[in-house]
């Protein structure tokens, strides 16, 4: 299979997610990225350790904001050119509006979500996580070209390949493509995003104040994650509304989610259940939250923290 994977970079660098994707498209056959707007062919090289043979770099500056119209045009055209038969690319608020379009343009069957690789036993079955992660729903995709945004953690990421050969695309763009401008881009404050983080400490109520988030920081620094929280602490104020995960805050799917303090409504976990690990500490051993995690500590978050902290910073040094 011939395959294109569309890369997303930010500051310069390829993301996390869309390295995953490579790693995906590279499972299924020969792998071409695609990249867009002005990054630095040295980065774009680095796809060869997650799979790509190669990297087509359309260094146009007109699509360095992320625009959706320009981009689903390059990379039809990108799709055409390689001859791929499977687009894939990593589920994001960009790529969700992007490949609907692609695949209008080019006739393609669409999956997203998708949590596994492809099933071509019988056909091109694909695995995706449907109701915020509570439910599968095996799909398939019978056009000749099938287009895969697949979920965060769907694939192992490889990491031990080479260096990616980075050619020049020369995209055909007209300038009726870019009538929209972005005025402004807000992002959310913190060292490490929720979105993009491969590890996530987030804390509830149990904590009992804001003043208390220090023990949650604490072991978040050390691991070099990013901080969440429940709903109800965001709705008090203890923690601004961007840190709050669940079904009406953010969703998330990191390798491993900490939760502290954290009882476990069904809100909080449809929006954290995509966690490839999920670890809870709390000292009610009651709490719903303890049936959803792969490991569970019972005991004070006063205690317990301080202590986890102290052992990995000893481990680490």
């Amino acid at each position: 299979m011939s395959v294109l994977v569309f890369i997303e970079t930010e500051e310069g660098k390829i993301k996390k997610s869309s390295r995953e994707a490579i790693s995906y498209g590279a499972a299924l056959g020969e792998v071409t990225a695609l990249a867009l707007g002005e990054v630095d062919s040295g980065e774009l090289a680095t796809a060869g350790a997650n799979g790509a043979s190669k990297v087509l770099h359309a260094n146009d500056a007109r699509l360095n904001n992320g625009l959706i119209q320009p981009y689903a045009e390059a990379i039809a055209q990108a799709l055409t050119a390689t001859g791929a038969n499977i687009l894939v690319t990593a589920k994001s608020s960009l790529a969700d509006a992007v490949v609907g379009r692609v695949a209008v343009k080019t006739g393609a069957a669409l999956a997203s979500n998708v949590a596994d690789l492809p099933d071509t036993s019988n056909g091109f079955v694909v695995k995706r996580s449907i109701y915020t992660g509570k439910a599968f729903a095996n799909v398939s995709l019978d056009a000749d070209t099938k287009i895969i945004a697949i979920k965060k953690n769907a694939v192992d990421l490889k990491e031990d390949g080479g260096s990616a050969a980075v050619e020049t695309f020369a995209a055909n763009l007209d300038d009726s493509l870019f009538g929209t401008t972005i005025t402004a881009t807000e992002k959310a404050e913190g060292d490490v995003l929720l979105p993009e983080a491969d590890i996530v400490v987030s804390g509830g109520r149990g904590l009992k104040g804001p003043e208390n988030w220090g023990i949650i920081e604490d072991l978040a620094k050390t691991l070099g994650a990013a901080t969440g929280c429940s709903k109800p602490v965001s709705d008090m104020d203890w923690r601004p509304h961007h840190e709050h995960v669940g079904q009406t805050g953010i969703k998330i799917a990191p390798t491993l989610y900490i939760a502290v303090g954290i009882s476990g409504a069904i809100q909080h976990l449809a929006g954290v259940n995509s966690s490839k690990y999920i670890v809870v500490i709390n000292k009610d051993e009651e709490a719903p939250f303890f049936k959803a995690a792969d490991y569970g500590i019972v005991g004070d978050a006063f205690e317990v923290l301080p202590k986890l902290t102290e052992a990995i910073k000893q481990a680490l040094a």
